[in-house]
């Protein structure tokens, strides 16, 4: 999925358990799965281009466990090698250039279709609210080897993805107009402090001022 925002100093990234190959300020980067807010360091207006990959592509086509790049921004070129992160003669459409990059380092990598069908297949049910032992019974996975298909296609144990996953459709909730109580329980949450605390640890903020910011 191809995406574009318009930032500014203190443009607040929330966590949201995906990796994106990025062309900011004229580089290829690649933002690896956060744990926490992150606040970008971008002039007023500047603009960000951005390829979400596939769930465990990080791991089968850049050949990086995506548990090594958690809170990181690394160049393309440091995990791949130059040759392969070259984007030629940048193009009018930022778009098309990252799709070329991606589809350039997917034929040299050769990835696992397994491996990516069960990554997507965890992302999926965790997305939906499943409880993770349910997605490990589901999938015929012992819960072993669910967290380590988890890190490293995703860079989170099972449980943080998870619970990652719950702030994502609490916050599309809020945005909606839900009020903050009825989101608690609409997401899974014990109570509204429950909500507030979760929100804090990924976002940095409370709900309310998370949404008014």
């Amino acid at each position: 999925m191809l995406w574009r925002v318009t930032a500014g100093p203190g443009h607040r990234v929330l966590p949201d358990g995906a990796v994106d190959l990025l062309w900011w300020r004229e580089r290829l980067v690649v933002a690896g799965p956060d744990t926490r807010a992150v606040l970008v360091d971008a002039e007023p207006g500047e603009e960000v281009a951005g390829l979400r990959l596939p769930p465990g592509a990080v791991a089968e086509v850049l050949g990086v466990p995506a548990s090594e790049l958690v809170d990181t921004r690394p160049e393309l070129a440091g995990l791949v090698g130059h040759r392969a992160a070259d984007p030629g003669r940048p193009p009018a459409d930022v778009g098309e250039l990252l799709e070329r990059v991606l589809v350039g380092l997917w034929r040299r990598a050769d990835p696992d279709l397994a491996a990516l069908r069960l990554a997507a297949a965890v992302d999926r049910r965790l997305a939906a609210g499943m409880p993770v032992a349910a997605v490990a019974t589901g999938l015929g996975l012992p819960l072993r080897t669910l967290h380590r298909v988890a890190l490293r296609a995703f860079g989170h144990a099972p449980q943080t993805l998870a619970r990652i996953r719950r702030v994502q459709r609490a916050l599309d909730l809020a945005r909606r107009g839900t009020p903050l109580a009825r989101v608690a329980v609409d997401a899974g949450y014990t109570d509204q402090a429950h909500l507030t605390r979760e929100v804090t640890r990924f976002a940095g903020l409370p709900p309310r001022r998370l949404l008014r910011s």
